[in-house]
C-alpha cells in the first residue's frame, strides 16, 4: 500500500495580516475585510476544461485527497486541505486548479495554518514588503470603444427582435508595465480600498470582486448578486441622491431580477428551503454602487452529498455573467462580443475536503501575463441600455484595477 501524504493543521493564534504573508512566487488569495486564505507553493496543479470541467476538477481533487493523511485539530470551513480554482467563463478554455503546499486562515480573530508533507510547521514572516515603483501605458483591447459601442447596439437589437431578455457584454483594455508586475501591490490595494469585496489571486488572475458565487458551509448555501450598476461621483449627496436613482430604475431592476431568479432557479433543486428577498439593497463600493441581493438556502438533507462542484455546475453563467436565457444569451455572446474572455467572469475561490467553499465571480479582475495586465469589465444589456452609458459603466468598473497599478 502506497504510504499517504500527510497533511497537517494548527492553530496559531491571534488574526494575522494574510495578505503580507504572501510570498513573491505565484500568491493565491481569497481575502475579505482581513479574513479568509491566502496560501503558497504548488503541492500538485492542473488544467481542465470541457462541458464537464466541474466533475473533472471534482474527481481530480478528490484523486489527491485519497492520499493524504490529514490531522486538522481546527476543523470547520476552509481548514484541511484546501482546492484553489479559477474556472473558465467559457467552457472551452483552460480552468486552472491548484492544491498549495502551505494555506493560512483568519477567521474570527483566529487564525490556522496548513502544510503538506513531512517537514516541519512553516515560519510565517509578516513583515509587510515593499515594492518598487511602476509604470503603465493603457492600450485598447480587443476592441476599440468605438466598436465595443457598436457591439452594445447590436445587442439592443437582438434582444428587441428575438426572445432574449439580457445580454452582458464585456470588454478589455491591456496596461503594459516598464517592469515585471508585482501582484501581491494589487492585492494590498485592493484590499484597502475595496475591504468589502472578496480580494482574489489565482495563477495570473487577480482582483476583488463584489459578487459571491457561491458560499457552501455545513448545508447552508448563500449568494450575493449583483446586477444594476450607476458610478459613484465621491460627493456624499449626490451619491445619496444617485443611490435612490438606483434603487428606483426600472431597467437596472429589470436586470437585476433575471440575475437573481437564474440564481434561485439554480440553487432551487438542490434546497429543502430559499430565501429570496423581495427587493435589492445599494451596494456602496468606491467606484460604483450596484443593486444587491444575497440568496440564501438549506440544502436538502435526504440527497446524496452536495458539494460546491455540483452546485457551481448548476449556477455556472448566472445571468449577471451571461445573460437570460442562458443558452440564447451565450450564443450573442459568441458571436458579437469579440473577444476571449477566458477565466474572466468564471467561479473563482476554494474548495475544501468537506466539499465546502468560497467562489465568487471574478470580476473587477485582470490577468497578469510577463509585464502586460488585461483588465475586464462587463455590462448587462437589456432593451433600455444606451451604448454610451454602458460604456461609462465598463469604465467606472475597471477603475478598480486601473487604480491598483498606479
Amino acid at each position: 500500500m502506497a504510504q499517504l501524504t500527510p497533511v497537517t493543521t494548527v492553530r496559531i493564534g491571534d488574526h494575522l495580516p494574510l495578505l503580507d504573508l504572501l510570498p513573491d512566487n505565484k500568491p493565491l488569495s481569497w481575502v475579505r475585510s482581513g479574513e479568509g486564505l491566502v496560501a503558497w507553493g504548488s503541492y500538485a496543479t492542473t488544467k481542465v476544461s470541457g462541458k464537464d470541467r466541474f466533475e473533472k476538477a471534482r474527481a481530480w481533487w478528490h484523486q489527491h485527497l485519497e492520499k493524504f493523511s490529514i490531522s486538522n485539530s481546527v476543523h470547520g470551513s476552509g481548514t484541511g486541505p484546501i482546492l484553489f480554482t479559477s474556472f473558465s467563463f467559457d467552457r472551452e478554455d483552460e480552468s486552472i486548479l491548484v492544491i498549495p503546499e502551505v494555506i493560512v486562515g483568519s477567521k474570527a480573530g483566529k487564525s490556522w495554518v496548513t502544510w503538506i508533507g513531512e517537514k516541519p510547521q512553516p515560519t510565517l514572516s509578516h513583515s509587510a514588503p515593499t515594492f518598487a515603483p511602476n509604470t503603465f501605458s493603457f492600450q485598447a483591447g480587443s476592441l476599440s470603444e468605438t466598436d465595443w459601442k457598436k457591439r452594445v447596439a447590436q445587442a439592443i437589437t437582438r434582444i428587441e427582435t428575438l426572445d432574449v431578455d439580457k445580454v452582458v457584454l464585456a470588454r478589455d483594455i491591456r496596461a503594459i508595465a516598464s517592469h515585471p508586475i508585482e501582484p501581491r501591490a494589487i492585492l494590498r490595494h485592493l484590499a484597502q480600498h475595496y475591504p468589502s469585496t472578496w480580494v482574489f489571486a489565482v495563477d495570473g488572475l487577480v482582483g476583488a470582486t463584489p459578487e459571491l458565487l457561491l458560499r457552501l458551509s455545513r448545508g447552508m448555501v448563500t449568494s450575493r448578486i449583483l446586477a444594476g450598476t450607476i458610478p459613484k461621483t465621491g460627493d456624499d449627496q449626490k451619491d445619496l441622491a444617485l443611490a435612490a436613482s438606483l434603487a428606483r430604475s426600472s431597467k437596472d431592476l429589470e436586470e437585476h431580477e433575471y440575475a437573481v431568479l437564474s440564481v434561485a432557479h439554480a440553487l432551487e433543486p438542490f434546497c429543502s428551503s430559499t430565501n429570496v428577498p423581495e427587493s435589492p439593497f445599494v451596494l456602496h463600493l468606491a467606484n460604483v454602487m450596484h443593486l444587491a441581493t444575497d440568496v440564501t438556502g438549506a440544502l436538502i438533507e435526504s440527497a446524496q452529498h452536495i458539494d460546491a462542484f455540483a452546485l457551481l455546475n448548476n449556477l455556472h453563467p448566472s445571468a449577471a455573467v451571461c445573460g437570460t436565457p442562458r443558452n440564447r444569451a451565450f450564443d450573442i455572446i459568441e458571436e458579437i462580443e469579440g473577444m476571449k474572455r477566458g477565466r474572466y467572469a468564471g467561479p473563482v475561490g476554494w474548495i475544501d475536503a468537506s466539499g465546502d467553499g468560497e467562489l465568487g465571480i471574478a470580476l473587477r479582475a485582470g490577468h497578469i501575463k510577463n509585464n502586460e495586465v488585461r483588465i475586464f469589465a462587463g455590462c448587462g444589456i437589456v432593451a433600455g441600455s444606451n451604448p454610451e452609458k454602458e460604456l461609462e459603466e465598463s469604465n467606472a468598473k475597471m477603475l478598480a484595477m486601473r487604480s491598483a497599478l498606479m
